[in-house]
């Protein structure tokens, strides 16, 4: 079984993908790669030094769960990203690039109110999105509690 780890070296946050194995003194674990984002490069690595089959869906997947930065393996997702990143920071676009992106990616699809906002988030970090959690939940503490009314139980008759 492939898994990921977190590891703070330096107060920073590196991980591990690491492979367990079954030994005459019990499960045992082997490094098989370090890495701080999870790309194709770390994967190959990986797989490379495996003694068991590698599944990179799997080990991405464990990633995510450990909280660790997973590059996104499709090209153009990377650089949709990007790109979207780029725009809502207000980089202004060339007109005629610009006419020829809504050219290419007019569909029937409108976007809600939600998917509007997530852009924002695109380009935020685990950390980021943890602070933001944090103070949400703070927010949620402060709320007033509605009173309730004390419980009543019914009575208990005798038989």
């Amino acid at each position: 079984m492939t898994y990921v780890v977190v590891r703070h070296r330096r107060g920073e946050p590196s991980y591990e993908i690491r492979e367990s194995e079954l030994t005459d003194r019990g499960p045992r674990a082997r490094s098989l790669a370090s890495f701080r984002v999870l790309d194709e490069v770390t994967l190959a690595k990986a797989r490379a030094r495996a003694l068991r089959p590698f599944d990179p869906a799997a080990v991405r997947a464990s990633a995510q769960r450990a909280g660790a930065p997973v590059e996104v393996a499709d090209p153009a997702e990377r650089h949709a990203r990007a790109l979207l990143t780029e725009i809502v920071k207000s980089a202004p676009l060339a007109p005629a690039l610009a006419a020829l992106v809504r050219r290419e990616l007019i569909s029937d699809y409108v976007p809600t109110d939600s998917v509007g906002a997530m852009l924002p988030w695109l380009d935020a970090t685990p950390s980021d999105r943890a602070i933001a959690l944090r103070d949400l939940l703070d927010l949620g503490d402060k709320l007033p509690a509605r009173p309730r009314p004390a419980l009543r139980f019914p009575r208990l008759r005798s038989v």
